[in-house]
């Protein structure tokens, strides 16, 4: 069975995706039929944090069956969790199946998921490549062009550049984005994650950024990107400051999202994952307006 180059894979995944936790637990009708009408309004790649690997695989099935036209990426699959040799094996059979539509996100996560594991940290770009290299040698390989990397640092993004399709940053900007490509050049797709809250009041938009991405701002791995971008301790505080919620997080009318997802895409993204907050629901209201943007985005 033929596999997708990289940018091949930009191309199958399109400017605009949706990322979504409330798109796990997909043995359930009402996911199942969100999922369809996703495929149906053309917003065909579907995201899903794939955490410590717990179902992800069997939720991953349950998406591609119900989207046929879709791609299922999961943004990002902690290494500890699940064996190399498994991940290939279940992505192979899934091919068999459904054809090449899974994309495996990876994330190194920290050390106490690591000694949750019975395994050791070490250090992140080498216990990253020492997964890689076991996809690599399992007896049904994980094509590089399949896999991503959820790097943030410049040494895990040259390593995901070497040996996968490229990148999956989470809690980004354009600039970052900016940046990652001049650093990697034209040939690895860059796919950030994109944090969206649909609502124009500046108050009440930030406090639903914070309960949903706030906690992320205290994790080393984003502090110190953070860092990099130009924040510092004032930035920093607990849930972050308005300045920094106003960076990570677009929120606005339909205009505005589209302008930050246009902005990401001018920087040099192949494709923005958008993530709807602010309800623990399905957001299939939110992702139909979404889908309004497709039609101009798609020359971006």
């Amino acid at each position: 069975m033929s596999v997708m180059t990289g940018r091949e894979l930009a191309r199958t995944l399109g400017p605009l995706g949706v990322w979504s936790m409330q798109l796990r637990g997909a043995d359930r009708p009402v996911v199942q039929d969100a999922a369809a009408e996703l495929n149906e309004l053309g917003l065909r790649a579907l995201w899903i944090p794939g955490l410590d690997g717990k179902g992800v695989l069997e939720d991953t099935e349950n998406l591609l069956r119900v989207a046929p036209e879709s791609t299922v990426a999961l943004g990002v699959l902690g290494i500890w969790g699940t064996p190399a040799e498994k991940v290939a094996h279940e992505v192979a059979r899934l091919d068999l199946l459904h054809g090449p539509r899974t994309v495996v996100g990876l994330g190194i996560s920290d050390p106490g998921s690591a000694r949750g594991h019975g395994q050791r940290f070490g250090r992140p770009v080498v216990s990253m490549a020492r997964y890689l290299d076991d996809l690599d040698a399992a007896p049904t390989p994980l094509p590089a062009e399949r896999r991503l990397l959820g790097a943030l640092g410049p040494r895990m993004a040259t390593l995901g550049a070497a040996r996968t399709a490229g990148t999956h940053p989470f809690l980004v900007t354009p600039r970052y984005t900016a940046d990652l490509r001049a650093a990697l050049g034209p040939g690895p797709l860059i796919a950030p994650h994109q944090a969206i809250v649909l609502d124009a009041d500046p108050d009440r938009a930030r406090a639903t950024a914070r309960a949903g991405v706030g906690m992320f701002v205290g994790l080393p791995a984003y502090r110190n990107n953070l860092r990099r971008l130009g924040f510092d301790d004032d930035d920093l505080l607990p849930g972050g400051s308005d300045r920094l919620i106003d960076a990570v997080v677009a929120w606005g009318d339909i205009d505005t999202i589209q302008a930050r997802v246009r902005a990401h895409l001018d920087a040099g993204a192949d494709h923005v994952a958008v993530h709807v907050l602010g309800s623990d629901d399905l957001p299939q209201a939110t992702w139909r307006e979404l889908a309004t943007l497709l039609p101009s985005l798609a020359d971006a």
